[in-house]
């Protein structure tokens, strides 16, 4: 994890007989500062403390992709991060795609496709997929492939995932200027 901070760096203190940390990061473009059990992961940071469910909980071991989230600028999965590993960090989650209400072309986009069912595992494609579009914006077919493959989904097939990627690619790059 090259983007992460030295965890010595965060400073200690004890809190009703239990160790806590105090973590300073930045998420969906809002400064946080909480003080948290060293072992909480930032999963459990971002859904417990934040209140931020659109991250899911799924296999707990970094393999589903359900938790994916975007810290400094890349698709990570936070069931096996530490949340005092975050420290700095700057961190978006499905929530953070959003502007002002108005849904991000690749979520207009997953809506438009067909690209999901039961909706668990679309935050992690999203977030996969958005660091994607923001690292290469115009990804080739293998590239998103590649990327997807980091994402489980037993309800959906691919391809509706694979067009609204390639969709979203082609309107960004129109629209936005990307």
């Amino acid at each position: 994890m090259d983007n992460v901070k030295d965890c010595s760096m965060v400073t200690e203190h004890i809190e009703s007989g239990k160790r806590k940390v105090t973590l300073s990061l930045t998420v969906n473009g809002r400064q946080i500062v909480r003080d948290v059990d060293p072992n909480m992961t930032l999963l459990h940071f971002l859904r417990d403390n934040l209140k931020l469910f659109g991250t899911k909980e799924a296999c707990g071991e970094g393999e589903c992709g359900a938790c994916t989230i975007i810290m400094n600028g890349q698709a990570v999965t936070s069931c096996i991060i530490l949340a005092v590993e975050a420290e700095g960090a700057e961190i978006t989650t499905v929530e953070g795609l959003a502007e002002d209400g108005k849904l991000s072309i690749l979520q207009e986009e997953f809506i438009s496709q067909d690209a999901l069912q039961c909706g668990f595992c679309t935050p992690g494609f999203l977030m996969s997929t958005r660091a994607l579009l923001d690292n290469n914006p115009n990804p080739t077919d293998a590239e998103i492939v590649e990327v997807l493959g980091g994402n489980l989904c037993r309800c959906t097939g691919y391809i509706p995932i694979m067009l609204a990627v390639r969709r979203a690619a082609e309107r960004e790059r129109k629209e936005l200027g990307r």
